[in-house]
């Protein structure tokens, strides 16, 4: 059986990874625009969770990360700010930002045993009380998520998709007709 905190930790790298894998080879334009209803975009994503990593994996243990991100220091963060770049916001600086980010949280993962006592400063002072361990978790969760939602943002640019689709040998559009066709009865 392996150590809990170090497969914790494989799978946070694991995750962002995906979520790197899905941004690389974007053009500047797909990555910034947005792709829902409600704006969700690729560079969007990678910048709200800089933030994540600074908060869970750093500010929460006294370890405050290396750069200061603007839409913290002016709290615009709290109206959406950190899940989108503005025209002055270069995606290669938000990419370098998030590698960095993602580099001191590793060195606080290295640095503490999951039972190490954390507060996160923005939840309830009744609750905020944690441990790495509990930190962990919650980053490889939100992490994935948001990787989930950056291969299919990834696949609505460009076709391409973070999984074995393209090497699976499915006929994908004859795939798709089906599900289609399983769909239709139920059309309003």
């Amino acid at each position: 059986m392996g150590d809990v905190k170090d497969d914790l930790h494989a799978k946070l790298v694991e995750v962002r990874g995906a979520l790197m894998s899905a941004v690389e080879g974007v053009s500047e334009h797909d990555l910034r625009r947005p792709l829902t209803p409600t704006g969700t975009n690729l560079i969007g994503l990678v910048k709200h969770l800089v933030g994540v990593e600074h908060v869970y994996l750093g500010d929460s243990f006294g370890r405050p990360a290396p750069d200061v991100l603007s839409w913290v220091a002016d709290g615009s963060v709290w109206d959406g700010a950190d899940m989108w770049a503005t025209a002055d916001e270069s995606s290669d600086e938000i990419l370098a930002l998030y590698r960095r980010a993602c580099a001191h949280g590793d060195e606080t993962v290295a640095l503490l045993d999951l039972d190490a006592p954390g507060r996160v400063p923005h939840w309830n002072p009744a609750t905020a009380d944690t441990t790495l361990g509990y930190l962990l978790v919650r980053m490889v969760g939100e992490t994935a998520q948001h990787a989930g939602h950056a291969e299919i943002v990834r696949e609505l640019v460009d076709g391409r998709t973070g999984s074995d689709t393209g090497t699976s040998g499915t006929d994908w559009p004859a795939y798709v007709a089906t599900i289609e066709a399983a769909a239709r009865p139920f059309a309003p």
